[in-house]
């Protein structure tokens, strides 16, 4: 009897192990395992790839996960183009290139590439293999090239097969020549040329904080030109004892070009857009106070509008304003000391915006304003969702933050776990949070 009932309750046990089993595998497939809540920086390296900032309820994914560093494009440069069918968007960045340091001609040196990754499966190819410096941040997305420069040549490479090619060579006479953008029918690349003394200037003082009142101070003659990158033709198109700088095509105008007036903000009227074909510019925002300030401007998705960081007067009050390109009316958004931001960007559809933030040490002089930010309109002011704290960036880096091509992610770079990566944050925040 007592064999029986021993053998009975084994029989009970092993039933009930295979229904708990059971029910532990139904629920691990209907919960599966939550992405970790996280503070975001708290550990170097993260010990994931993904998580939940734990300051925000937002999930962020490491997009680059080498050693070495890695840096998305400038705020307004645009890093994308568009997928081939289904097979995912991809971004172009700058990567370092450890893999050939041990050659003979890399001498130790870091000498950035540039790279794709695909957004949908996070496959990364390296586009270019340079001994020397390459600079230039050029998509064109239906070319499906990238343009860059090094030393005194414009090249191009294939982002599907990585194949390079030569556009120009610039002549001696515009050895200080650099291509920064590409107009809306991908037919002209524009830039700007100095003469030897400001290459002297840059050379001897590499620092910005030393270099740059005395471009500024020098009233160097500069001179905006295109190239047209078929036929090879170059075209002078605007002169100024100013120092030019920050040129920007229209995304949708293949003629409306925008640049500055670079230099310390509070002194210039910095902000100008022109016809290429008309050597008329057009002051886009007239100073109304001492001491005011409007930059880190960028044209809208349809072109309608250069949207700019305005200050009035500098470091008192915050606002993002637009001024129409073709009646300078404008419109701004005010905001608070901690939600001033280094660098804006805006959405795909135009609906909402995003800022990177910064450190007390930028000229807002912010006590809380280590954030990325998400903004939405709300009459004349920009109401803001903290997205990702980023109390462990170093701000000498700029996150320069860019909406993915769906407008669902914010993709930035920071150095909060050691070296530059880059790293998107779901505008959505994690439902459980």
């Amino acid at each position: 009897m007592y064999l029986q009932s021993n053998f009975l309750t084994q029989k009970t046990l092993a039933k009930l192990d295979i229904f708990f089993i059971l029910i532990a595998l139904l629920s691990s497939c209907a919960n599966p395992q939550r992405i970790p809540e996280m503070e975001t920086g708290g550990q170097k390296p993260m010990s994931s790839v993904e998580w939940i900032d734990q300051d925000t309820g937002h999930k962020l994914i490491k997009l680059t996960r080498s050693g070495a560093d890695n840096r998305s494009f400038y705020f307004h440069n645009n890093p994308f183009i568009p997928a081939h069918g289904d097979e995912g968007d991809l971004m172009v960045f700058y990567g370092s290139e450890e893999v050939r340091k041990s050659d003979h001609w890399y001498k130790g040196k870091d000498i950035k590439q540039l790279f794709t990754l695909n957004l949908k499966s996070l496959e990364i190819k390296q586009l270019t293999h340079h001994s020397a410096s390459i600079s230039g941040e050029i998509v064109g997305k239906k070319r499906r090239e990238v343009f860059y420069q090094s030393s005194d040549t414009v090249f191009a490479v294939n982002v599907d097969n990585a194949k390079s090619r030569i556009i120009y060579v610039f002549p001696d006479s515009l050895t200080q020549a650099k291509i920064t953008t590409l107009n809306a029918d991908e037919q002209l690349l524009a830039g700007v040329y100095s003469i030897a003394e400001k290459d002297s200037i840059l050379k001897n003082n590499p620092r910005k904080g030393d270099y740059f009142n005395l471009i500024y101070e020098a009233k160097l003659p500069h001179t905006l030109f295109t190239l047209n990158v078929d036929d090879q033709k170059i075209s002078q198109i605007h002169s100024d004892s100013a120092w030019l700088n920050h040129v920007q095509f229209s995304p949708t105008d293949p003629e409306r070009l925008m640049f500055c007036h670079e230099g310390p903000w509070h002194f210039v009227d910095r902000i100008w857009s022109m016809n290429i074909h008309d050597e008329t510019p057009m002051l886009m925002h007239k100073r109304t106070v001492e001491r005011e300030i409007a930059g880190h401007e960028f044209f809208s998705r349809d072109g309608k509008t250069i949207w700019f960081d305005l200050q009035i007067p500098r470091g008192e009050t915050f606002y993002l304003a637009g001024a129409n390109v073709e009646t300078g009316e404008e419109k701004k958004y005010a905001m608070t000391r901690d939600e001033w931001s280094i660098h804006f960007n805006i959405s795909p559809d135009q609906s909402i915006f995003v800022g990177d933030g910064g450190d007390s040490t930028q000229v807002a002089r912010a006590k809380d304003g280590m954030w990325l930010y998400l903004f939405r309109t709300e009459g004349d002011s920009l109401h803001s969702e903290k997205l990702v704290n980023m109390k462990h960036h170093n701000y000498d880096l700029e996150p320069n933050v860019h909406f993915s091509p769906d407008g669902k992610w914010i993709i930035f770079r920071a150095n909060f776990e050691g070296s530059s990566q880059i790293y998107a944050v779901d505008i959505e925040k994690d439902e459980s949070f």
